[in-house]
């Protein structure tokens, strides 16, 4: 590991706190002040606090660069208790800084693409608050992100990796009141509760692991960790396997792998940039930083390394199948994103920590862009529908006879209720929406892995690591889910952008301003020339995270697995396009591919059943436990027989049976009553002496005297 420098008199390492206490400061003054202020300028100070985080992170980047060594800023003291002792430090190093990059980056784009998307969200229009509500918990997601990577130690890492799954939990059930289409539901709440269920319990194996190290090691401190570690002679050590088995079950929490995933999908109930920033571009890659972060644990068992390859690879093939059979624009995107970690999670667990990190950085660029332009596209496909609804009203019966039969329908005429993120709505939106259009192409190139684009550098990095170290059959789970990714990607953008409008919006979409445009056209510049972090035979990513990471070793660039993903990637568009392009689907026509695969489409429709198989394995069966305790167990038996017949039965019986009819009654009563009777009858034989005659008393006088007298002679 490399030499730390506790105390450094150059650069800006000084600044490394604000990057938590800039976001923090700019949620305050929303959450102070944020009442007088106009949208605008709400906007304007979340994202004026995420851009200066980011100023602050280039800055330490640029400290790093002359002072290469990594430096631990202590801020305070925080938990002193025994052998136990951690303190508020900010570690700054190069992985740190490149997430810090990251987070602060796109998230500032996403801060400023989130002024103009929520602006235009007719729910705010009930209740304006929530405009503030929403940019403060965005600073405070930025603010806990910051204290994730940045942490000196688990314990740190942990406290910031439960103040992102708290964000994430207030930023999915942010409309916790009504669903997208302003319906009031449960959906949201029950897809938040959903997401914080699934990482608590990654969230227990990451609380073992950090058990286990401070049980075995005495410290969760990076370096006192890993130097222990060092002392650990025997290869897969049973202590260490724990360990990192323990870490995976937070990583499979937090980047959504198996068998954990369920719940990123659902998260795409929040709002679109809550879906771009935490579900694609920053938290749920922290599961990735944590592998990175724990190098020296996962070298040290290379079979916990297979089992983490082996998890990310399958994952990247399940999520990618179930992707081609969905018709939400953002769910072809979260499972795209679950089959994406897949491929980061894959290349840090065989060890290719560069390449999994490259991929980490790039994919943050272009599923961003997808995510924020799929909200574009959104927004596009509102403003048709309101147009529609405010200005055309119901159709003629003139109008609906002359309609031809592939001419889209009025959603009025139908009677439906219209879903804008549907796509089996839309359809020609390259003409009514061309800069979306673009934007969203060049993100689809990038995804895909196609020439030039960042993707093809990051992920065939990830394929030829695989390849050459001999990880076989990652290798084809990863080349397969590759082929999958580029047809989903070429299948939303023909039934989304090409073809016949099959509705009416569709029809009637319009462009979106540019404040949301202009951060799409930054990341879709970083889409492109993204690659050039990392390109072959450079290496500048792999030099620079290896000065914290020394196993990195740069990775080499291999021609025919180039050649064959960029080859399979160019069928899949081909593919896609032979299906949904060359003859573009129609208004309620049925899916050309499930007519191809039929039962397989539906269980790729159906997301191979697994929230149906996680209802009948887990859910039901703890619903019903639930109502046996509660019904059962609480009310018949905890309270209808212990509480009303044990409790309260034995105390009416003793106190009505024993204590009023004998205790009380025979008892006490009789003792009482005898007494009262004697004192009566006492009475009355003494109020027989008192008569009232003079005689009697002068004789009671007489007999008096007489037994004193008596009592005087003959003591």
């Amino acid at each position: 590991m490399m030499q730390l420098s506790q105390t450094v008199n150059t650069g800006f390492f000084f600044l490394a706190p604000w990057i938590v206490f800039l976001p923090a400061i700019g949620l305050l003054v929303n959450i102070i002040f944020g009442h007088r202020f106009s949208e605008k300028v709400i906007g304007t100070v979340a994202s004026l606090a995420s851009g200066l985080a980011f100023l602050v992170s280039v800055l330490l980047a640029w400290s790093l660069t002359q002072h290469p060594e990594a430096v631990r800023w202590t801020v305070g003291s925080w938990i002193h208790a025994g052998s136990l002792q951690l303190d508020w430090i900010f570690r700054v190093d190069t992985l740190s800084v490149t997430m810090m990059l990251v987070v602060s980056g796109v998230g500032t784009l996403i801060h400023i693409y989130a002024i103009g998307y929520m602006h235009e969200d007719v729910r705010f229009k009930s209740d304006p608050k929530r405009f503030r509500r929403f940019f403060v918990f965005l600073n405070l997601f930025i603010a806990m992100m910051m204290i994730l990577v940045s942490g000196d130690s688990y314990l740190m890492l942990f406290v910031g990796w439960e103040g992102v799954g708290l964000c994430s939990f207030l930023l999915i059930g942010f409309w916790y009141e009504m669903d997208t289409l302003g319906r009031p539901s449960w959906a949201n709440s029950d897809a938040a509760k959903k997401a914080m269920i699934a990482n608590r319990i990654g969230d227990f194996g990451f609380l073992i692991a950090a058990f286990l190290m401070f049980w075995a090691f005495g410290s969760l401190q990076f370096d006192a960790v890993f130097n222990h570690v060092q002392t650990v002679s025997a290869i897969n050590s049973p202590l260490i396997i724990a360990i990192t088995l323990f870490l995976l079950l937070g990583v499979t929490g937090k980047s959504a792998q198996i068998p954990l995933f369920v719940w990123l999908p659902d998260a795409m109930a929040g709002p679109t940039p809550v879906s771009a920033l935490i579900h694609a571009a920053t938290m749920v890659t922290a599961g990735v930083y944590l592998v990175a972060r724990s190098a020296p644990l996962y070298v040290a068992v290379p079979a916990a390394q297979m089992i983490v390859a082996t998890v990310g690879a399958v994952t990247a093939l399940f999520a990618a199948s179930i992707a081609v059979g969905q018709y939400d624009i953002k769910k072809v995107l979260a499972y795209s994103t679950i089959s994406q970690l897949g491929f980061m999670v894959a290349g840090v667990g065989m060890g290719a920590f560069a390449a999994g990190m490259f991929h980490l950085v790039t994919h943050a660029f272009f599923k961003a862009l997808l995510f924020l332009a799929a909200g574009s596209v959104i927004l596009g496909m509102e403003r048709g529908h309101h147009r529609l609804a405010h200005h055309e009203g119901h159709e003629t019966e003139q109008r609906k006879k002359g309609r031809r039969k592939d001419e889209p329908v009025a959603p009025q005429e139908k009677g439906e209720i219209f879903d804008p993120n549907d796509m089996r709505n839309m359809g020609g939106l390259r003409k009514t929406m061309p800069v979306t259009f673009w934007l969203y192409l060049t993100g689809t190139l990038a995804l895909a892995g196609t020439f030039p684009f960042a993707g093809f550098w990051s992920k065939d990095e990830i394929l030829a690591e695989a390849f050459s170290q001999g990880f076989t059959v990652v290798y084809w789970l990863l080349t397969i889910a590759a082929f999958f990714t580029a047809f989903y990607m070429g299948r939303q953008i023909w039934m989304v952008f090409f073809g016949a409008p099959r509705h009416e919006a569709a029809a009637h979409a319009e462009e979106s301003p540019l404040i949301i445009t202009l951060p799409l056209m930054v990341l879709a510049a970083l889409s492109i020339i993204g690659g050039a972090l990392n390109l072959p035979g450079v290496h500048t990513l792999s030099a620079w995270l290896e000065q914290t990471i020394s196993f990195i070793h740069p990775g080499e660039f291999v021609l025919s697995v180039a050649l064959l993903s960029t080859a399979l990637a160019l069928v899949a568009i081909f593919i896609s396009w032979l299906l949904y392009g060359s003859q573009p689907i129609k208004q309620g026509q049925v899916d050309p591919l499930k007519l191809l695969l039929g039962p397989i489409f539906t269980g790729m429709e159906r997301k191979w059943y697994v929230d149906e198989i996680y209802k009948a394995v887990f859910l039901d069966p703890y619903v019903n436990i639930s109502r046996f305790l509660a019904n059962t167990i609480d009310e018949k038996f905890w309270h209808d027989w212990f509480h009303e017949k044990v409790i309260a039965g034995s105390y009416n019986f003793i106190s009505s049976i024993l204590l009023n009819r004998y205790a009380d009654q025979r008892g006490i009563n009789t003792f009482f009553d005898g007494l009262g009777q004697w004192t009566r009858n006492s009475s009355a034989v003494l109020r027989r002496i008192q008569n009232g005659f003079v005689r009697s008393y002068a004789l009671a006088v007489l007999i008096g005297v007489v037994a004193m007298l008596g009592y005087l002679l003959f003591k």
